[in-house]
């Protein structure tokens, strides 16, 4: 009989670590979390110093009876959930949940599910940390009261089934102040100039772009500014008169931590952070590999660190020089600087073999599986290279007052880019074939003028809204896919291609949470919050002294909206539309797609329409007026009232003084 019992979050990891322990070990699976606060009710007791209520999550009853039984046959339970916040509490929560009375109950962590981590995890077995525990306590009642107290208003006032969040809610302000920024900027004018140099044995002409009068930059704004420059030039005679040959590095990258690699995988290969995150576990909790069974292949996917383990270190730098030349192990590899603390201080994400290439092992993984294995394991490899090197050319052309410049760049050493490049490694770098020396006369063969005009912002995607929330401290690794997902689900997003666009029910929920709740959706708020949780990890701070500060606030702000919602009646907004089938004037209704028109008769008459809100602006295809319609994604754009009949359409905005335009 096994005298020691070691318990997983997840039951993929058990055959692979029973494997690593042997016959003196029994392994068995929690299948994540067994308690937490129930649906039905806050489950927090403001009035008992905050003390939370936690209950068996319905369907586990028989896994804890399976799980008791077991903790009966050892001597020594081991807890071997997840190594952060989170599977800390779960740790805990299995000691509540389980009589462990008289049993030796120690809690044990890996970055990764190999057999050297493992045994290692063994010898530095220690108690469960309960500053963490309380982080995590911490978390999820604010998170709790949040959506408690602050959905039933959503309910009241908008429709049943929103929701609101402590995280979800500023991640929707975040997306709604972009599309804001977007419907609400005008753009600028302004033009750029280029000169074609044809040279003497030369097919591809030398290019240079206007630079301003001498060493002064000029901005160019308007066609007659662009006419007088090139009148003058042409006048002028072009003298090279400087060249200027340099060096220039590119960093290696760091290796990938949650948010950078939901990052590169949503640029990459285009898969949603959940999507990354879900292979990511996969990977990490092992896959079948031939010939050696079931193997974790990449460490611990929930780390905002880019520390890498002297171990790894070492077998990185010999793997590297024996495929790729001592040249390029890097002799020093930089750090990211950090600004905030780095929770759990766990390695970066890299693979835990490097033997397992992605080509040897490509027969045992998915096609999903092995190309986010791919990238991690060459970023990992970039990371431990050398920068690569190019050599610059910077060629100043005068003619008269006014200055030209090309800028050129060839690769001299590819370092890290052997194996990984990102979008912008991919882009041809301007290379200069001329010999081109300082006062050489050029002769010009071409001059053009093109305008431009500024652009807004770009609509967030999944990639820079993970970048956006991890900047602004906001959320944490093991939240960025969650908060997304949720916001996603509520439909006050949509996904068209990358982009993401706000629904007008998001509108709706933002505005009235910026209103009500102005604290809850403040990005400083928010972000102080997590150093705050931060604090209690590191035992700075007791977690219910952040509830007592927190909550009476948040009473305040959900009884005062309570209050106006009661004494102002909500009435339905009426429409010009006749209902045709009782007479009765329609009003407008939200429902889970935005709003509609409906008969105020209802349940007598069930007559519904779409709605479609003017602008005040006619079609210039035949008069009518133009509408707010959206995709069926949720996506707005403006049509015209006319339509099948009338097929404008356009996706920004038209004036009335250029309707005329598409």
């Amino acid at each position: 009989m096994a005298k020691n019992l070691v318990i997983v979050e997840s039951p993929a990891k058990v055959n692979t670590i029973k494997k690593f322990l042997g016959t003196n070990y029994q392994v068995v699976a929690s299948q994540g979390h067994v308690r937490d606060l129930p649906k039905s009710q806050l489950g927090v007791d403001p009035e008992n110093d905050y003390e939370p209520k936690y209950i068996t999550i319905r369907g586990k009853g028989d896994l804890l009876a399976d799980l008791r039984k077991e903790v009966k046959k050892a001597d020594t339970i081991y807890l071997a959930t997840d190594p952060d916040r989170e599977g800390e509490a779960i740790s805990w929560h299995l000691t509540k949940a389980i009589k462990m009375d008289g049993k030796k109950v120690k809690r044990i962590t890996f970055n990764e599910i190999t057999k050297t981590a493992v045994k290692e995890s063994l010898k530095n077995a220690r108690d469960i940390d309960m500053n963490l525990v309380d982080a995590q306590q911490a978390r999820r009642v604010l998170d709790r009261v949040v959506g408690y107290r602050i959905s039933p208003i959503l309910w009241a006032k908008v429709k049943r089934g929103l929701s609101a969040g402590r995280v979800q809610s500023v991640a929707l302000r975040i997306i709604c102040d972009r599309e804001n920024e977007i419907a609400s900027f005008v753009p600028e004018e302004y033009w750029t100039l280029e000169a074609s140099f044809q040279e003497k044995g030369q097919k591809k002409p030398l290019v240079a772009k206007y630079y301003g009068e001498k060493d002064t930059k000029v901005d160019i704004t308007s066609k007659e500014q662009t006419d007088k420059i090139i009148s003058e030039i042409k006048k002028a005679e072009f003298k090279v008169s400087d060249v200027k040959i340099g060096e220039r590095t590119k960093k290696a990258p760091l290796p990938f931590t949650t948010s950078t690699l939901q990052q590169e995988a949503s640029k990459q290969l285009n898969y949603s952070t959940q999507k990354t995150m879900r292979i990511a576990q996969q990977l990490y909790e092992g896959v079948e590999i031939k010939g050696h069974g079931t193997v974790g292949i990449i460490t611990y996917l929930r780390t905002d660190s880019t520390r890498v383990s002297f171990e790894a270190e070492a077998l990185a730098e010999e793997y590297i020089k024996n495929k790729f030349g001592s040249e390029y192990a890097a002799s020093k590899t930089q750090a990211k600087k950090e600004d905030k603390k780095i929770q759990d201080a766990h390695e970066a994400i890299r693979p835990t073999y490097l033997e397992f290439e992605p080509s040897v092992i490509k027969d045992s993984l998915s096609r999903e599986q092995l190309r986010l294995y791919q990238l991690i394991y060459k970023r990992f490899l970039a990371s431990r290279m050398e920068n690569a090197k190019y050599e610059t050319t910077s060629v100043k052309i005068d003619a008269g007052k006014h200055r030209f410049t090309i800028a050129a760049s060839k690769l001299k050493f590819d370092g890290f880019m052997s194996v990984y490049k990102d979008d912008e490694d991919q882009e041809e770098p301007n290379t200069l074939t001329s010999s081109i020396k300082t006062g050489d006369i050029l002769t010009m063969s071409d001059v053009e003028g093109t305008q431009h005009f500024t652009q807004p912002a770009p609509h967030y995607t999944e990639a820079s809204l993970v970048r956006a929330l991890e900047e602004l401290g906001i959320g944490r690794p093991s939240t960025y896919a969650p908060t997304i997902g949720v916001i996603l689900n509520r439909r006050y997003i949509v996904k068209e291609g990358k982009n993401i666009f706000v629904t007008e029910i998001g509108e709706v929920v933002n505005q009235m949470m910026v209103d009500a709740f102005p604290e809850i959706v403040d990005v400083n708020f928010t972000a102080n919050m997590e150093a705050l949780l931060d604090a209690v990890e590191e035992g700075n701070v007791k977690w219910k002294t952040i509830i007592e500060n927190f909550y009476p606030d948040l009473d305040t702000a959900v009884n005062k909206a309570e209050a106006e919602l009661s004494e102002v009646e909500i009435k339905d907004e009426l429409s010009d539309e006749i209902c045709e089938e009782c007479g009765r004037q329609m009003v407008i209704k939200y429902g889970a797609h935005g709003k509609f028109i409906a008969c105020p008769g209802f349940p007598e008459c069930r007559n519904t329409k779409p709605f479609f809100e003017k602008i005040g602006v006619p079609c210039p295809k035949c008069g009518k007026d133009i509408v707010i319609r959206r995709t069926r994604k949720g996506r707005r754009y403006y049509g015209c009232l006319g339509n099948p009949e009338c097929d404008y359409m356009s996706w920004t905005k038209p004036a009335l003084e250029n309707s005329s335009e598409k």
